[in-house]
């Protein structure tokens, strides 16, 4: 049983998160997985609680 884990920047829509799930599932369905068996579980996070090369992810967008 797969299970994906996406951690991102919060701001998406449900019906963009809705997607997501139906393509990544879709995915491993064209590989031979039941769509059952395919769990993904996605994490938003605030920019600021993400830094990359010593910066914040709320920094980069200014």
């Amino acid at each position: 049983m797969p299970i994906v884990s996406i951690d991102m920047y919060e701001g998406r829509t449900v019906e963009q998160k809705r997607q997501l799930v139906k393509e990544i599932t879709a995915a491993f369905v064209n590989v031979g997985t039941p769509a059952a068996a395919v769990h993904i579980v996605m994490r938003d996070m605030p920019r600021h609680n993400y830094g990359d090369a010593g910066i914040l992810g709320s920094d980069k967008v200014k």
